[in-house]
């Protein structure tokens, strides 16, 4: 089985900057019988303990919940997440088993004991000019760090993905997927990680988004997917076949991200060649996962 008939599409835009509360992360729905895409408004910003918390008490089962984060690390391009090193996981339930136990007294869902871990640390780009010496050890030509197959596919749609590996500047997609990693390996309800998972009849199913996408699918450029402002924000979600939400003014782009792509999950999620991208394959899905839109 690889897709339903979903009540709830959920959005959650995640950030793994440092500290407690998080003003980038922000969460949004969009329902099955329409209406405009909401968003869960908050008196104080997001911890990524208190999503967690959401995931398990707040969730309705029928949901489909797209993550902007990445699931895994590559893996295919070197034959391994961390190629020479004798603690390198075989899949990516165990490579989230790792992170979150080399991080188990980091607060906050950090992952900096992992990307300082003298095991790991080699193989990340980080801060001061530290770039490890397997950053580069696929010997791509882009110079931006090794990519799970999913991001060639990203790649190939206009996208300009950088990996997981790296933790450095506006590109630091690193941090996010890490702590988004420690997220799901304590997610205790019974829930659906797609593709690693394959999606059960009941129950809520995660997929890892790129907010991009959505913005693309809108018909917005990858290099102006970013939206700050209400108008132009109805603009997209009308282009998705979504009612606007009729507000003025500006909005950040955390949050506009999580409601158009609340609304694009509810407009694409029916779309079979989306479950079922080309390129990916059972041992694909099984150690680097995939961006749920990327074919």
């Amino acid at each position: 089985m690889t897709q339903r008939d979903f009540a709830h599409f959920v959005a959650i835009d995640w950030s793994g900057a440092v500290g407690e509360r998080q003003k980038g992360i922000a969460v949004a729905v969009a329902a099955a019988d329409g209406g405009p895409p909401t968003l869960i408004e908050r008196s104080k910003p997001w911890a990524r303990t208190e999503i967690l918390g959401w995931l398990h008490d707040g969730l309705p089962d029928n949901s489909l919940v797209g993550l902007d984060l990445g699931i895994s690390l590559p893996f295919v391009d070197c034959g391994a997440y961390f190629p020479g090193n004798d603690r390198s996981p075989s899949d990516a339930k165990a490579l989230w088993r790792l992170v979150d136990d080399v991080c188990d007294t980091d607060d906050h869902f950090a992952a900096s004991s992992f990307t300082d871990h003298s095991s790991f640390a080699p193989y990340f780009r980080r801060h001061g000019g530290r770039e490890g010496p397997m950053f580069r050890c696929d010997e791509a030509s882009h110079g931006r760090g090794r990519f799970r197959v999913t991001e060639h596919a990203q790649a190939a749609m206009g996208c300009k993905p950088y990996s997981n590996f790296n933790l450095v500047g506006a590109a630091q997609v690193g941090k996010s997927s890490l702590t988004g990693m420690r997220l799901l390996n304590r997610l205790n309800r019974p829930a659906s990680v797609w593709p690693i998972d394959e999606v059960s009849e009941s129950g809520p199913v995660i997929v890892e988004i790129y907010t991009a996408l959505a913005s693309m699918a809108a018909g917005r450029s990858a290099s102006r997917s970013k939206i700050r402002n209400f108008k132009d924000l109805d603009v997209a979600l009308e282009a998705l076949g979504s009612p606007p939400l009729r507000r003025k003014g500006p909005i950040d782009d955390h949050a506009s991200d999580a409601l158009l792509a609340a609304a694009w999950l509810r407009k694409v999620a029916k779309f079979d060649e989306l479950w079922h991208p080309p390129a990916l394959t059972p041992a694909i899905a099984r150690t680097e996962g995939w961006t749920f839109g990327a074919i």
